[in-house]
């Protein structure tokens, strides 16, 4: 695949697997070349435990999408998201050694990388130092503190955490599906790039992506991400809740959630039945309408309330930290039938459905993949091509000054690239997989 601002994101769920690929149009926006899709059958609640089908469902999406498109993917941009990911807020300075000089990049990178090394509980390890604010010298409420001077340079982190070995599997089946692992990235910070606007984030909105294993929160205010958490129940419990209320196989449970499902059982008559056909000659069963949106109602329900926790923990309910925006609902389960206004009376918040059409150019593929299931692939696209063009940039760079460069400057400019292009975590994730063969 040449480098034309193409990139491919690959996400990697409890109940689909999708590889996307697309590259960046003449006015800036998301061009779909290709997507695949394909059953995920070895991951449960956002964690691989057959790696095997996980290999085998990433290789047919994979091939789905190069059919799709008329390329060859190589590189991709992997989601990672799972009940073993947390987050956490964490404060650091550095004392500069010169105030007298302006502070740089270096300055901050030096910040970010002593926030990599804080001891985690054993098997974790950070996966994302995202810097909030910083403080000069006392002062706060900095957002942008390069130029500036000062002797003190502090920040307020938020940290993302997860379990090593559930992220080194994936990467494992990344690579054993024959394909080079080109980064990683928290899903929720993936579908918010894809669904967000500029003036939500500021204002202050709480993201909340429905997948199939697990629901994904990303809280933003002041164009800033304050808050990330994982609940470990998804669209595939409520299945879970009508195959055992309606005593039907998965199948069927799947089609009525879909079909008929609402997340308000008021609407529903109690005459409106649907008819199943019974297993092998038995008599069809009939369900009705109410009772079905009764069982569906009761697990959304304790989904919405156990997001909204995670929210009023945040301390919404502060002034200070209200989120005017509301929330935005995304992913898969979004689209059940009356979700927005159950969510809206839980939760006394706006609420909209976000689809990932902002930033897609209008062609044949935008269509189909403007649904909410795609937002977190499409943000995973975003991601790839952002990479690839910081890549191209640094490559035309390092061209330019390839003639004056001494020893010690091309030794930074390594530095640099790897640090742009990577950062620490997806070098770390390499460099096993390199030494794993």
């Amino acid at each position: 695949m040449k480098l034309e601002n193409k990139g491919v994101g690959l996400d990697i769920g409890t109940t689909k697997i999708v590889a996307m690929l697309g590259r960046k149009n003449e006015y800036g926006k998301l061009k779909i070349i290709g997507a695949g899709k394909s059953e995920s059958l070895g991951v449960h609640r956002g964690v691989v435990n057959n790696i095997t089908q996980t290999i085998q469902s990433i290789q047919s999406a994979v091939q789905e999408a190069e059919a799709a498109s008329g390329e060859t993917i190589r590189e991709v941009v992997v989601g990672i998201a799972g009940q073993h990911i947390r987050s956490l807020q964490h404060s650091d300075y550095i004392t500069r050694p010169n105030p007298e000089e302006v502070i740089q990049e270096s300055d901050v990178e030096e910040l970010i990388n002593q926030v990599y090394k804080l001891v985690m509980l054993p098997g974790e390890e950070i996966i994302h130092v995202l810097p909030q604010e910083f403080k000069v010298d006392g002062q706060s409420e900095i957002k942008e503190p390069i130029g500036m001077y000062g002797a003190r340079l502090e920040a307020n982190f938020h940290v993302v955490v997860g379990q090593m070995s559930s992220i080194r599997n994936i990467a494992r089946c990344v690579k054993s599906a024959g394909l080079e692992f080109g980064g990683i990235t928290l899903e929720p910070l993936a579908s918010s790039s894809a669904v967000l606007s500029k003036e939500e984030k500021e204002a202050g909105v709480a993201l909340i992506d429905i997948g199939g294993g697990t629901t994904d929160l990303a809280i933003f205010k002041d164009g800033i991400i304050r808050h990330t958490s994982v609940i470990p129940f998804g669209g595939n419990i409520i299945t879970e809740d009508i195959k055992e209320g309606c005593s039907i196989i998965e199948k069927q449970a799947e089609l009525l959630k879909t079909k008929f499902g609402s997340a308000w059982p008021g609407e529903n008559k109690d005459n409106e039945i649907v008819s199943i056909p019974g297993l092998r000659g038995r008599d069809p069963k009939e369900i009705t309408l109410k009772n079905l949106s009764k069982i569906i109602h009761a697990r959304v329900t304790e989904i919405i309330e156990s997001v909204y926790a995670e929210i009023k923990n945040y301390g919404h309910e502060e002034q200070k930290k209200k989120l005017i925006a509301g929330i935005v609902l995304t992913g898969g389960g979004s689209q059940l039938k009356h979700l927005k206004q159950l969510v809206e009376y839980i939760t006394g918040m706006d609420t909209r459905i976000g689809f990932p059409n902002e930033h897609l150019a209008g062609d044949e593929h935008a269509e189909s993949t403007a649904s909410p299931m795609f937002s977190t692939a499409v943000g995973l696209v975003m991601k790839a091509v952002e990479q690839m063009s910081a890549y191209e940039e640094l490559t035309e760079e390092e061209h330019e000054a390839e003639d004056l460069s001494t020893n010690e400057s091309a030794d930074q400019q390594e530095v640099k690239k790897r640090r742009s292009i990577f950062d620490r975590f997806t070098e770390g994730i390499r460099e096993f997989l390199d030494n794993a063969e």
